[in-house]
């Protein structure tokens, strides 16, 4: 197979790096790319939300398979576009794909399929907001309903900063929706999702936070870890039979099955798993820990569930041990990161790039928020975090910050359910 893959940060870099070691991949080409993938694919110049670029580059490689790593092309409907030019793709079209681009959208389909998700009212006018914020609290959850990047979402017993944060998406005109706080720890499910078919793959969590201790502003995800030693097998069954396929099943109900990747963020209180979020791709940081342990071929699955044919798939195998990855971040970053330093030491095994570019002088730098995802692969999480940990440490990038603490509540047997 000639595989495109569509994007230019650490997820696509791991999926280039999956689909490396599939043997019966034979192309990989992705656009834009950054840095860090051209090493391991042909990097192509190509605005990821042009669907007639993107048409017409798969063309021009004649690529059988394309895959969709970022959320905006695919609510703009790029994979539409490139079905419709008969390109096997990886991604939903854009009608499914409003599971992420609208919360509202995502609420009424979890209610319409009966799972379960935390209280919710969409507020879009300004002169309602104060009442509504009376209703919520004294944890407030304020998410703009549109795609932010995964930067969208406030959550402060501070009602002040609620409203702050509600009233400024409400002035760029987006739609803000309150939620009641979900107790539990946190968990991210991927399942390919071909119509009613669901294939989990294995369990991860994300470490939103900036700061050590999850403390500090949200970001896009600081760190993540699989497998989760906290979480019993039964209770991912129970996720996939009580969330993910009533979801899957209520989306082919309405005439708009999702073909791709269905990511559920959840919560695992005392009543069982509520639904904190569903993205209709691949989740970034965590996938790049769990590829890392993926022992099947990525190209054959990927593939399967673009053309229709998931069910066909034989049981997905998993390597033993754990995965950690770490983001490096640039200075300032959630906010306006700093751009343009010169980063030396990653180029070793374990560094997945993701805002690197190569500047006029051939040296690699800095061009986003998060710089670089470090990855720690061993026998157990100890040694996964300690794998990671160790190539930080050659890694030079001024200004540059990341969490000291990835998994490590996970390890000192601080998470329960």
């Amino acid at each position: 197979m000639r595989v495109l893959v569509i994007g230019s940060g650490g997820r696509e870099h791991a999926l280039l790096l999956g689909l490396s070691r599939d043997p019966s991949v034979t192309e990989l080409h992705v656009a834009p790319g950054n840095a860090g993938t051209a090493s391991i694919a042909t990097n192509h110049a190509v605005d990821v939300v042009s669907a007639d670029g993107v048409v017409a580059l798969a063309r021009q490689l004649d690529a059988d398979l394309v895959v969709i790593g970022p959320e905006v092309p695919l609510v703009l409907g790029v994979a539409d576009v490139l079905r419709d030019a008969g390109f096997a793709t990886f991604g939903p079209g854009a009608q499914a794909a409003q599971i992420e681009g609208s919360k509202a959208f995502a609420k009424d389909v979890m209610a319409a399929a009966g799972v379960r998700t935390a209280h919710s009212e969409v507020v879009d006018n300004p002169a309602k907001l104060d009442a509504a914020l009376d209703r919520f609290g004294p944890t407030w959850v304020v998410k703009d309903d549109g795609l932010a990047a995964g930067k969208g979402v406030v959550v402060t017993t501070d009602r002040a900063a609620a409203r702050s944060h509600a009233a400024e998406c409400l002035e760029i005109g987006h739609p803000v929706l309150l939620e009641s706080f979900l107790d539990g720890p946190e968990v991210s499910l991927f399942c390919l999702v071909d119509g009613e078919t669901v294939v989990p793959l294995i369990p991860a969590q994300d470490h939103k936070r900036v700061g050590d201790n999850d403390t500090g502003p949200n970001t896009g995800g600081m760190g993540a870890y699989t497998p989760l030693p906290w979480l019993p097998d039964e209770v991912t069954t129970q996720i996939v039979d009580d969330v993910v396929k009533p979801v899957a099943a209520e989306l082919v109900r309405r005439g708009t099955p999702f073909s791709g990747l269905l990511y559920a963020g959840l919560a695992i209180g005392k009543d069982g798993p509520s639904v904190v979020e569903f993205n209709c791709r691949f989740g970034d940081p965590e996938t790049q820990a769990v590829l890392a342990l993926l022992k099947s071929p990525l190209g054959q699955a990927l593939n399967a569930t673009a053309t229709g044919t998931l069910a066909d798939l034989p049981p997905l195998e998993w390597e033993d041990g754990a995965a950690v990855i770490v983001v490096v971040a640039a200075e300032n970053y959630p906010g306006k990161p700093r751009t343009g330093d010169a980063i030396t030491g990653a180029s070793g095994e374990g560094v997945l790039h993701a805002g690197t570019a190569v500047d006029a002088s051939g040296a690699v730098v800095s061009s986003g928020g998060r710089v670089l995802g470090v990855l720690g692969v061993g026998a157990d999480l100890a040694e996964a975090r300690a794998q990671a940990y160790e190539r930080i440490d050659s890694i030079k990038l001024p200004g540059s910050h990341h969490r000291t603490d990835i998994g490590k509540a996970a390890l000192d047997g601080e998470i329960s359910i």
